[in-house]
């Protein structure tokens, strides 16, 4: 029921109040956490106060709020993505130790990757792909190998509402990555998010031949090994997916 002038539930509220953390920042000032979802200072202090009660969120002297340990908890404890990780932790481990680089494994959340997993090493090129960090489909060869394995009538709906319709993000331009994706079995982009970088994914199938996920590689632009890192990452895919059959 909603009970503020601005129409919003009290749960719109509480979703706003917790996805106004940035990906990159663990702690905000009460009067910041207002302004970044949009709330009145009052509301969120209230708001703050009962969910730190519950320990959704951790407050410190000085106005600082946090997301709470048991938040964390909560989520990992019923989390869709749950299986999947189990079942790709051994063959991400496995490609990690091969390349000594960057591996992600990502899922389709509506025109985005969600990035659920990355393995790092020190010395590891950068990697904008963060747990729990989001890419648009077309800026990373994550998107692009879960996209390609999807319906026909998704991938018209996401071509159909690009911002970009003349640019390199334009629909014809996408679906012809999405195109090239599916024939190879494989999507790379170089230099596509960092300069020095190149992406690499392959798509981990279900029975219906469409990604559940995909598994991806982020290494120096100077790489020249592809014909030996797309069959790695299509072998570990298929054994993702089996397991994931099997559980």
């Amino acid at each position: 029921m909603a009970n503020s002038q601005s129409g919003d539930s009290v749960v719109d509220r509480i979703v706003r109040l917790i996805s106004a953390f940035p990906p990159d920042v663990t702690a905000l000032q009460l009067s910041e956490l207002a302004q970044r979802a949009g709330l009145p200072l009052t509301t969120t202090h209230r708001l703050v106060g009962q969910l730190a009660a519950h320990r959704l969120l951790e407050t410190a002297p000085g106005g600082t709020v946090r997301p709470g340990v048991r938040l964390w908890e909560l989520v990992n404890r019923a989390s869709p993505t749950l299986a999947l990780r189990q079942a790709a932790m051994p063959f991400m481990e496995d490609i990690q130790q091969v390349l000594n680089q960057n591996v992600n494994l990502a899922v389709l959340d509506g025109w985005e990757a969600l990035f659920v997993e990355r393995l790092s090493r020190r010395g590891s090129v950068a990697n904008r792909a963060q747990v729990a960090g989001r890419m648009p489909v077309h800026i990373s060869s994550a998107g692009l190998a879960l996209m390609a394995h999807q319906d026909k009538a998704v991938q018209e709906e996401y071509l159909g509402q690009l911002p970009d319709p003349d640019g390199m993000a334009g629909p014809d331009a996408v679906r012809a990555l999405l195109a090239e994706t599916c024939r190879e079995g494989y999507a790379q982009l170089k230099a596509a998010v960092d300069p020095d970088t190149w992406g690499i994914a392959v798509p981990v199938l279900n029975r219906r031949h469409l990604a559940v996920a995909s598994l991806g590689v982020v290494v120096p632009l100077r790489e020249m090994r592809l014909q030996a890192l797309v069959p790695a990452l299509q072998t570990a895919a298929r054994g993702i997916a089996r397991q994931l059959a099997d559980s």
